[in-house]
C-alpha cells in the first residue's frame, strides 16, 4: 500500500458498526444465552439471503438484455461498496472477471462505466495479493484500449481511467505495469501532440480529471528513481491546467502540483527554477480570484484550496485533517495521504467508513492496524441517542448564531 489522501474535513461518523462485525465478535462459547443464539441464527440467515442475491446478480451479468445487465452491475456496485465480501468473492472472482470483461467489450456507455466501477471494487475486495494481481493483469489491456479509444463514450473512458489507476495502485506487482499505466494516463490529460502548452483541454474535463486523479495517485507509490525522472520534465505539464475553464480540473491540477513539490522534498530534489516564481504568481491569482462570471461556490472553494496550496509551496506548511469513523480516527497530514483517501472515497462513496473499519487492505494502506474487535456492550456504550444528537445540534446552532450576530454588529458599527 502507498501513502494516502483528502481535502474537505469529514464530519464525525455516527454510523453504527456493521452487523457483520458484531457477528464475528460474538463468542460461540457454551454459555451463550438463548437471545444471543437467536441473534446469531438470524444473522446467519441474513448472510445466506445476501449471498443468494449476489449470485443472482452475477448470473444476470450474462443476460441478453442490456437493462438487466446494467441493473445487476448497479446492485453489485452498491453491495461491494457497502460490505466486505472478500471471502465470498474469492472463489467466484474468475467467473465475475469473465462477466465484467464481456460487459466491457460488448456493452455501451453506461454499462461499460458501471463494469469499470465494479471491477475497481472487486480488486479492492481482493486486496494486494495474488488474487487482486490476477484480476488486474487479466483486464488491464482492455481498460487501456477503452481509455485510449476516442470513439468510446466519455463516461466509459472516465470509469476506465479510474479503474486503471486504482487497480494498478492496489495490485500491480511489476514496475513495468506502473510505468505503462502512468504513461497512458498522462497521454489523456496532457496529450503530447497538442500544439500549444499554454491552453488546457476543456472539451472532456471529467475525463481529464479522472486521468489526472489516477496519475497523481500512482505518483504516491512510485520508486524514487522514477519520481526523479518525472520531476525533471513531466511535472511542467501541470501548470497549464491551472488555466482550464473547469474549476474541478484547476483545483486538481493545483493539488497535484503541491503533491509533486512534496515528493520532491522526500527525494531531496530541488524544483526551484525560472518558472517557479511565475507558478506562485498563478497560484496567488487563483487564491484571490473574485471574477463574477464564476459561480460563488466555485470561487469560494477555489480560493480556500489554493490558499492551502500556496502556503505549502512557500512555507511547507500543511493543513492537517482528521477523519473519524466508528470509534476511530485517522489524520491526513500530507498531500500524498490526502490524494489516496480521496481516491478511495470517490470509489466507495458512503461505504468508505465501513471499509476503513473492516477492510484489511485500507487499514494497511493508512496504517490503522488490524480491524477492531468490538463486543455489543462497547458498541452500546459508545452509541449516542437521537435525543443527545438533537441537544448537541441545537446548542451548536445557537452558538453559531450568536457568533455570527456579534460579527454582524461589528460590521454595522464600522
Amino acid at each position: 500500500g502507498g501513502p494516502g489522501s483528502a481535502r474537505a474535513s469529514s464530519p464525525a461518523s455516527e454510523e453504527e458498526p456493521n452487523s457483520e462485525v458484531l457477528s464475528r465478535c460474538s463468542s460461540a462459547s457454551e454459555g451463550t444465552s438463548p437471545t444471543e443464539e437467536a441473534a446469531a441464527s438470524e444473522q446467519g440467515q441474513e448472510e445466506e439471503e445476501t449471498e443468494d442475491r449476489l449470485k443472482e446478480y452475477m448470473d444476470n451479468l450474462l443476460d441478453k438484455s442490456a437493462k438487466t445487465r446494467q441493473a445487476a452491475l448497479q446492485s453489485l456496485r452498491l453491495a461491494f461498496s457497502s460490505k466486505t465480501l472478500s471471502e465470498f468473492l474469492l472463489e467466484r472472482r474468475l467467473m465475475l472477471t469473465d462477466s465484467l470483461e464481456k460487459c466491457l467489450k460488448k456493452g455501451k456507455g453506461e454499462e461499460q462505466a458501471l463494469a469499470g466501477t465494479v471491477l475497481t471494487l472487486l480488486c479492492l475486495q481482493m486486496g494486494s495479493g495474488p488474487e487482486g494481481e490476477e484480476v488486474f493483469c487479466s483486464l488491464k489491456p482492455l481498460l487501456i484500449n477503452i481509455l485510449m479509444d476516442s470513439t468510446a463514450s466519455s463516461s466509459a473512458r472516465q470509469s476506465c481511467a479510474t479503474a486503471l489507476g486504482m487497480c494498478c495502485y492496489i495490485a500491480a506487482a511489476e514496475l513495468e505495469d506502473l510505468v505503462s499505466c502512468l504513461s497512458c494516463l498522462e497521454g489523456i490529460f496532457s496529450p503530447p501532440n497538442t500544439g500549444e502548452e499554454g491552453s488546457a483541454p476543456t472539451q472532456h474535463s471529467p475525463l481529464h480529471c479522472s486521468a489526472l486523479q489516477s496519475w497523481s495517485l500512482l505518483l504516491t507509490i512510485c520508486p524514487p528513481s522514477h519520481i526523479k525522472s518525472i520531476l525533471d520534465n513531466r511535472w511542467l505539464k501541470l501548470p497549464p491546467l491551472l488555466s482550464s475553464s473547469s474549476v474541478a480540473l484547476r483545483i486538481l491540477a493545483g493539488e497535484t502540483i503541491a503533491l509533486v513539490f512534496e515528493l520532491a522534498q522526500d527525494v531531496e530534489e530541488d524544483l526551484c527554477h525560472q518558472d517557479t516564481e511565475f507558478l506562485c504568481a498563478q497560484l496567488k491569482v487563483l487564491a484571490t480570484e473574485s471574477n463574477k462570471y464564476r459561480a460563488k461556490m466555485d470561487r469560494r472553494k477555489q480560493r480556500s484550496i489554493f490558499r492551502d496550496i500556496l502556503r505549502f509551496i512557500e512555507s511547507g506548511e500543511y493543513q492537517e485533517e482528521t477523519i473519524r469513523f466508528g470509534l476511530e480516527c485517522m489524520y491526513l497530514d500530507s498531500w500524498a495521504r490526502q490524494r489516496t483517501y480521496q481516491a478511495f472515497k470517490e470509489v466507495l462513496g458512503s461505504g468508505i467508513r465501513h471499509h476503513l473499519q473492516n477492510n484489511e487492505l485500507l487499514r494497511e494502506i493508512f496504517g490503522l492496524g488490524p480491524p477492531l474487535v468490538l463486543d455489543a456492550a462497547t458498541v452500546k456504550a459508545n452509541k449516542v441517542s437521537r435525543f443527545e444528537k438533537h441537544l448537541y445540534n441545537s446548542a451548536a446552532f445557537k452558538a453559531r448564531t450568536k457568533a455570527r450576530s456579534r460579527v454582524r454588529d461589528k460590521r454595522a458599527d464600522v
